[in-house]
């Protein structure tokens, strides 16, 4: 059994195929979670379209920008509404993401952590775990958790340090590993990918964002002149999981059965309502 933690299929990539993405995975299940409020009902749709699906709802750090205070009202109204779905696995994807410049200061750096702590209380008043965008934010996501206990969740492609995940495992987080572990450059995830205990590691998609190395390879091979042609090669999907789980089991040096075991397991305790999800599937 294979789940892909993390995966965007409601974005605008998949409008022409989405179904067919969808069916043509043989893994046992798909996390969506949403980015802003005007999808939220997207991903509950299509969870409950297809079994082994399940969503989160939250605004993503990346939309904060443009997000009025009043999407956090509606993020509560829907936790409320929908707090008794048991395909609702999460608060998310929520988080920090300081690697835009223009958003890592001033104004915009206050409204993002502010957004945060906001969507991390509603996580705690519904006991809902949250699914974290990590991106050059480590320590100030860490800061917040620790004010504002919430019940673990999943700190989404993790790429910080030894330190680091060892503070977000202590706060009962899963970390994410995805396409970027599959690139050989990739030194300081790949050491995580084979160090840490297999009790913290999670599988992921993020698709269609973050192709593993293949698909990027695939691409470049494209003569330059065709690659707008081409953009297509660069969709991630659901299907590379097992590939990105093979990818995993050759940096541990353990089979494919145990990593699908042991991160479908973890993905099942950090966010427990994903149970129903498969059993959707099952059923």
């Amino acid at each position: 059994m294979l789940i892909d933690s993390h995966c965007h299929l409601d974005a605008a990539e998949f409008a022409a195929d989405r179904e067919s993405v969808i069916t043509a995975s043989t893994i046992s299940g798909m996390i969506i979670p949403s980015v802003q409020v005007s999808n939220f009902d997207t991903v509950r749709a299509l969870a409950h379209a297809y079994p082994g699906v399940a969503y989160g709802l939250g605004i993503h750090p990346l939309y904060v920008e443009h997000a009025q205070d009043q999407d956090l009202v509606l993020l509560e109204a829907a936790l409320s509404a929908y707090q008794d779905d048991p395909l609702l696995v999460a608060v998310g994807e929520i988080g920090l993401d300081f690697f835009v410049p223009e958003l890592s200061v001033g104004v915009l750096r206050e409204k993002q952590e502010r957004f945060y702590q906001a969507q991390l209380k509603l996580a705690r008043k519904f006991g809902l775990p949250v699914i974290l965008h990590v991106r050059r934010s480590q320590d100030v996501l860490l800061k917040h958790l620790r004010r504002i206990e919430v019940s673990g969740g999943i700190a989404h492609a993790f790429n910080g340090s030894q330190q680091q995940a060892d503070a977000f495992v202590g706060l009962g987080f899963c970390l994410g590993f995805g396409g970027a572990m599959t690139y050989t450059r990739a030194l300081q995830i790949r050491r995580l990918a084979q160090s840490l205990s297999e009790e913290t590691i999670v599988l992921e998609t993020d698709s269609p964002d973050i192709p593993p190395e293949w698909m990027h390879r695939d691409f470049l091979a494209v003569p330059t002149e065709l690659r707008s042609l081409n953009q297509m090669l660069l969709r991630n999907t659901p299907c590379q999981l097992p590939r990105i789980a093979e990818c995993l089991a050759a940096l541990r040096g353990v089979s494919l059965t145990q990593v699908a075991n042991f991160t479908s397991a973890n993905v099942l305790r950090v966010l427990p309502r994903m149970k129903a999800a498969l059993h959707s599937r099952e059923g």
